[in-house]
């Protein structure tokens, strides 16, 4: 992003994947490995990845150790959609923090364009937790595909930059 201001070196990036299935051994986890691959390419280093179930109470907890960790990015993946089981992005907001909409905007549209009407019942979002951007996307691989090249990748770097600005 040059012209914008600066740019860290390195995006320390936790996962926190939320998934029953996932966290029961009972299906493969295919977001991490969309993760693995783009994140070398963006000047991210994964640092930290855990699974845990659609518990409100567990994703806060392993999104707060990511914080307290002092993780950059910590990206949450499954949870955004409307059933009660969908729980993510509710623990997420009851952390406080500063909200980016712009983020689940772009999203949501970049989502329609590849998707169509479903994508508005995506609540993809971001906050600022402390000094560690949170974003919350939906758990699957093309999700996660979109997110890091067209929306992470070219500005987290310039965005963990502003939020550590004093």
């Amino acid at each position: 992003m040059s012209g914008h201001g600066g740019e860290v070196p390195v995006v320390r990036l936790c996962l926190v994947v939320t998934s029953d299935a996932v966290a029961r051994g009972e299906k493969e986890d295919r977001v991490t490995p969309i993760i693995r691959e783009l994140a070398p390419r963006c000047g991210m280093e994964i640092e930290h990845r855990v699974v845990v179930g659609n518990d409100y109470r567990g994703i806060r907890a392993a999104v707060m150790d990511c914080v307290r960790r002092g993780c950059d990015l910590v990206l949450v993946t499954g949870g955004t959609g409307p059933s009660g089981r969908d729980v993510s992005v509710d623990a997420v907001l009851s952390l406080g923090g500063r909200r980016l909409p712009g983020f689940g905007e772009l999203f949501r549209l970049l989502s329609y364009e590849e998707i169509g009407a479903r994508a508005w019942l995506s609540r993809a979002e971001a906050l600022v937790v402390m000094d560690s951007l949170v974003v919350v996307i939906p758990g699957s691989p093309g999700s996660a595909r979109l997110a890091m090249e067209k929306l992470l990748c070219p500005v987290a770097r310039h965005a963990i930059y502003e939020i550590r600005r004093r």
